[in-house]
């Protein structure tokens, strides 16, 4: 999986990936192998309704992605229920419970009808899930996606060991499994030894657990051995002999450096393991007859000349050894099968494909749980009240409001930033949200007002120097004496949407395309401020943080306001700013190789999927409440176990005093799809 996800990374570099697993193992991989790619990794919610709601509603996911087997109703019905796209990749569905499913076709059914999409792995998986209840048009053979797998980086200490050993033979067998697969390596390693007094063998174990029992069968043998856990002490091992892998992770990076190869779990009835990571480096590969896990892969092998099947443990040590012996043979063998493994690949390609399909179609919106149904109406009701008794006036100038419906952080401020830029004679009505003073504050552009005055977003607005500013909690007031003073003749509303007592020319609302129904209820079921109809108000929608056109998203808005333009926005980093050097640098040209990360926003993630599109991976990441004003005892010890931090032009507002060399805040700015267009609908 980790191959798909570094495609889903580079083609949804704004959006989260989060990945579960269900065992102890699983999970230690999964923090291993996807550390980089993988925003979170978590272990899968138990199958209950009200359990698989609250794990939508923390991650919000535009798509669910289920892999290989895992059939979970419960979990099926509510993300599709809750908007999300379902697609199920690489779809098998095993030898063992295939009569069951079939059996049990009226219940599996329910489930099979839920996804988008069904990618299996060949036509016999099609088969399986069709006749376990599957729809005939979502079901789609993609190709194995273990077939697209890049190998592992190999692992530096271990390549300097062999180096220093130097083996003229190594024989790797991978990924032994219990009852007996050890015991019969181990003693055909016993008969190899005596015709290749310098043959290394790498053993590695399946199991984790079983590393302490494969040394003590060691032992027992009177096989010289060697730890790999004990390398960093640099100890010696004498030929022949064996490396006992007892790390996770990285068997796969030494293929490269084997003669032979030997996939375990053939030889015992667990059905054998994947052959394309040794196949991929040009290796061949020995097999038992017990390959039914694999069963496809190893017939397409198997008729291609690129595979050798024994029929026992009693053959294998006879079938390494002609291996060995035959380093022609041994070439051939391993050609054809990087040749085979080449063919199939293609199926990443495809699911990322039908993933995406999925993210346009989806329209996410998790509410929380009934019990908060009655607040979130009282919510509603005192909105309703606030609304109605709010007295109302008018500007001369012309008003235009930026606001949204939902709680959170949907890019409002760059929007407000970017309209200034491009508006001619502009003003800025805020509240100030944050701020230590209730006065207000008027200031034409390049005039400057102490944080404490105006709030920390407002001082965005003030760095910029392109719009004068109106900083108070009574805009229409605010907007009257912003006029007298900087005779502006446009006024942008910042978060205006909810303020009532101005009368605006435009409602502009920024729907967040990650979030964009805020849990389709008022706070505190959801996160809307009011409820969804209230977007009927709305002249133009602006839609944020969309690789691509969202069609569900767009229709959902139509139905709300049929006369609404609708828009696309991105964000764009410009480059890094030294807060206290001034120095600039462009945003994959950090000064710096280890760094931290920090915000204090209303949504975090927004930040961290910016960094990751960027390419760049945080040592340790922090989010602090939205609008924190920091104290020294907060970022100092960031900043002492690491060499630089990484910010928001907001945060570094907000540090106050502790402005400190080897602090960069990120310079963004926005894109607006059909932008001539846009900016004629909001002049009006």
């Amino acid at each position: 999986m980790a191959e798909l996800l570094r495609r889903l990374r580079a083609e949804f570099s704004a959006a989260g990936l989060y990945v579960s697993t269900s065992t102890l193992a699983g999970r230690a991989i999964a923090d291993q192998k996807l550390a980089g790619l993988a925003d979170g990794v978590f272990y899968a919610p138990l199958d209950y309704a009200w359990i698989v709601r609250r794990v939508l509603r923390r991650l919000r996911p535009c798509a669910v992605v289920v892999a290989e087997t895992e059939i979970w109703p419960n979990l099926f019905r509510e993300a599709k229920r809750a908007g999300c796209g379902l697609v199920i990749v690489n779809g098998r569905i095993s030898d063992r419970v295939a009569g069951r499913y079939e059996k049990l076709r009226w219940f599996f059914a329910q489930a099979l009808c839920w996804p988008d999409a069904i990618l299996v792995q060949s036509e016999a998986m099609a088969g399986r899930y069709l006749a376990a209840g599957a729809p005939f048009a979502k079901v789609r053979v993609a190709g194995n996606l273990k077939y697209d797998v890049e190998p592992g980086k190999p692992p530096g200490e271990v390549l300097e060991f062999l180096d220093r050993l130097g083996p003229a033979r190594v024989w790797i067998a991978a990924s032994t499994m219990p009852p007996d697969e050890d015991e019969t390596v181990i003693r055909a390693f016993r008969e190899l030894a005596a015709a290749f007094p310098a043959l290394l063998l790498i053993l590695a174990p399946r199991k984790p657990e079983r590393f302490d029992l494969v040394e003590s069968r060691l032992r027992e043998a009177g096989v010289r051995y060697l730890r790999r856990s004990a390398l960093g002490a640099k100890p010696e091992l004498k030929l022949p002999g064996v490396l006992l892998l007892d790390t996770i992770g990285e068997l796969s990076g030494l293929f490269a450096r084997a003669e032979v190869v030997f996939m375990g779990g053939s030889l015992v009835t667990w059905g054998g393991h994947n052959i394309l990571e040794p196949a991929v480096f040009g290796k061949p590969v020995i097999v038992g007859p017990y390959m039914q896990n694999f069963r496809e892969m190893a017939e397409a092998f198997q008729q291609a000349g690129a595979l050798v099947q024994v029929d026992s443990g009693q053959d294998l040590g006879r079938a390494v050894q002609e291996l060995l012996n035959d380093a022609g043979r041994a070439a051939r063998i391993g050609e054809l099968g990087r040749q085979c493994a080449q063919a199939q690949r293609g199926a990443t390609a495809a699911a990322v494909v039908e993933i995406g399909r999925a993210c346009r179609q989806s329209a996410p919106c998790v509410p929380g749980p009934i019990a908060l149904w009655p607040l979130a109406r009282l919510w509603e009701v005192g909105s309703a009240v606030k609304s109605a008794l709010a007295p109302t006036g008018r500007l001369t100038a012309r008003v235009i409001s930026v606001g949204n419906l939902s709680m959170g952080g949907t890019g409002k401020t760059p929007m407000v930033a970017y309209l200034a830029e491009r508006l001619p004679k502009t003003g800025i009505l805020t509240r100030g949200y944050g701020r230590r003073s209730s006065e207000l504050v008027m200031l034409r552009p390049g005039e400057s007002a102490p944080v404490e005055a105006t709030g920390d977003e407002a001082q965005i607005f003030l760095r910029s120097g392109r719009a004068a500013l109106g900083v108070g909690a009574d805009r229409l007031e605010t907007g009257r004496r912003l006029e007298q003073k900087a005779g502006v003749q446009l006024l942008l509303l910042d978060d205006g949407f909810q303020h009532w007592r101005l009368e605006r020319d435009i409602d502009l609302v920024v729907i967040d395309a990650l979030d964009p129904f805020g849990g389709g209820d008022t706070f505190p079921r959801g996160r809307l401020r009011e409820p969804l109809r209230a977007l009927a108000r709305a002249d133009v929608f602006v839609i944020t943080r969309a690789i691509e056109a969202r069609p569900s998203i767009e229709a959902r808005l139509r139905q709300l306001q049929p006369r609404a333009a609708i828009f696309y926005a991105r964000t764009v980093p410009l480059g890094w700013v030294e807060g206290a050097t001034g120095r600039r640098f462009l945003p994959r040209d950090l000064p710096c190789e280890r760094y931290a990360a920090f915000c204090a926003l209303a949504n975090p993630a927004s930040f961290w999927n910016t960094l990751a599109s960027l390419g760049l991976k945080p040592g340790e990441k922090t989010a602090f409440p939205d609008h924190t004003r920091y104290r020294a005892d907060q970022i100092a010890p960031l900043l002492a176990r690491h060499s630089a931090l990484l910010t928001t032009e907001k945060d570094w507002i907000n540090l106050g005093a502790f402005r400190r060399p080897g602090i960069y805040w990120l310079e963004i700015s926005i894109e607006i799809d059909r932008e001539a267009e846009f900016l004629k609908r909001v002049l009006g």
